[in-house]
């Protein structure tokens, strides 16, 4: 059975970005024999820390998308973020609003493989894991990283978003 597009759009980015999961080998995205919309489905499937899940909300950021990957331990402060980084307006993106800028569907939003690069913040709560786990495209996909390399890999900017 042939990966879904999502899912061959994500390993191909990753392959060209030669990321790394916590072991320093290749990441590779793993389906899952069920799809895991939350950080704690995630997290229970992978039999780690919920902590460790990097989740990827889209937002909309002065009509901009905006993508914060955050700890799953907590949410993102949107008053406090918008006010951080100079936006009037930070609101959760519409499930069409994310499509159109993701190509992908909420609950499986991989942090890359998007039409276009998007602007993107990383939780520094992430940096204290060895390993951290993101969408890989679809909600049953997975892949596995580290902090450094998820900085490096979407061209993110590190920030407190809790």
């Amino acid at each position: 059975m042939q990966p879904h597009p999502n899912v061959r759009a994500v390993q191909e980015a990753l392959a060209g970005a030669d990321a790394r999961d916590g072991a320093g080998d290749p990441s590779v995205v793993r389906l899952l024999p069920e799809a895991v919309h939350t950080a704690a489905a995630a997290a229970q499937a992978l039999g780690v820390e919920v902590g460790a899940i990097a989740n990827s909300l889209v937002f909309e950021a002065d009509g901009d998308p905006l993508l914060v990957l955050t700890s799953g331990a907590h949410r993102v402060d949107t008053a406090g973020l918008a006010a951080s980084i100079g936006i009037t307006r930070l609101r959760r993106a519409t499930p069409d609003f994310v499509r159109e800028h993701t190509g992908q569907v909420i609950g499986g939003v991989a942090p890359l493989g998007h039409p276009r690069p998007l602007r993107t913040l990383v939780d520094t709560a992430l940096a204290a894991y060895d390993e951290v786990w993101a969408a890989g495209g679809v909600p049953q996909a997975v892949f596995p990283t580290t902090y450094a390399d998820l900085l490096r890999i979407t061209s993110g900017t590190p920030a407190e978003v809790a």
